[in-house]
């Protein structure tokens, strides 16, 4: 009997403290607010607080992929699958319309030779022309083989050109862009500064729009791929700068646009060739999310 009789006890007390709350708002005239309501402009202000005092600079690159092309050299043992399978499949296959149509002009012709060929079997259609026999078909197909020259794989004057986007077909590339860090200047994914108002992704969609090659790519997401932090020399850092923050940004390309110049602050490069060109931290965070298709 303690709990019912507590909970009673405990009503009025309740309904007392809910008029005092009502008419306290009520007389001061303040609007009440729910806690749901304060936690968020909390957190809003927080957060634009630390935007604005952020040593960080904040950055966006785009890694631009450029696909294969055709596909790659079929390794041995490719090779040797590749065959059993075309094996199995034509030990399990039918006869097509031209084999059945080989057989045909074969029982025919041998009984053309026996004399046992009734020229009443053939069709109204082919009496007043001429028969093309599947072994015709078969030898004019032949000379059109012959006479197809099929593009060459590799390309040793295009492939030596690192600004071309034509080189290496049967490889994934990415580019780089030649730009001015401080006092140098550093191979690096194309990047740009952050402006106030814009989403980073659409940082990254103007660094690439910058470059002179107009390049048009597909991005896969709106959320970064990866991050990369450097701090500035220490003479050069302030209280309001410390340091930079590179977003990055994966991109396919889509259309190459003209051919560039070999002058080009530009480059096609693999993802082998890529240690060349950049720096050791640098290099470290972009390999983790470059895939070599």
């Amino acid at each position: 009997m303690a709990a019912p009789c507590g909970r009673m006890a405990s009503r009025p007390m309740l309904q007392f403290l809910s008029c005092f709350s009502r008419a306290a708002v009520g007389n001061t005239g303040f609007r009440q607010f729910s806690g749901t309501s304060v936690c968020r402009a909390t957190l809003q202000n927080k957060s634009e607080t630390e935007r604005a005092s952020s040593p960080w600079a904040l950055m966006a690159a785009v890694c631009l992929q450029r696909l294969p092309v055709i596909s790659a050299d079929s390794t041995p043992i490719e090779q040797r699958f590749s065959a059993m399978i075309q094996q199995m499949e034509l030990e399990k296959s039918l006869l097509s319309d031209h084999e059945l149509q080989l057989l045909e002009d074969a029982e025919r012709m041998s009984r053309k030779m026996a004399g046992d060929y009734n020229f009443d079997e053939d069709d109204d259609d082919n009496k007043d022309q001429n028969i093309v026999l599947a072994q015709d078909k078969e030898d004019s197909w032949e000379q059109k083989f012959r006479n197809f020259q099929p593009a060459p794989r590799v390309r040793a004057d295009v492939d030596k050109d690192l600004t071309s986007v034509e080189r290496c077909l049967a490889d994934s590339l990415v580019l780089l862009a030649e730009q001015q860090v401080g006092s140098a200047k550093l191979w690096l994914l194309p990047q740009t500064q952050w402006q106030e108002g814009e989403t980073l992704r659409q940082t990254a969609e103007r660094a690439l729009a910058s470059l002179p090659a107009g390049f048009k790519a597909t991005f896969l997401s709106n959320a970064p791929c990866g991050v990369y932090k450097y701090k500035l020399p220490k003479a050069a850092r302030t209280e309001g700068s410390v340091g930079t923050k590179v977003f990055f940004f994966k991109a396919i390309l889509s259309d190459s646009g003209p051919p560039a110049a070999p002058t080009s602050s530009f480059v096609w490069l693999k993802k082998s060739e890529l240690q060349r060109y950049l720096k050791p931290a640098y290099m470290m965070k972009v390999d983790r999310f470059i895939l070599d298709l």
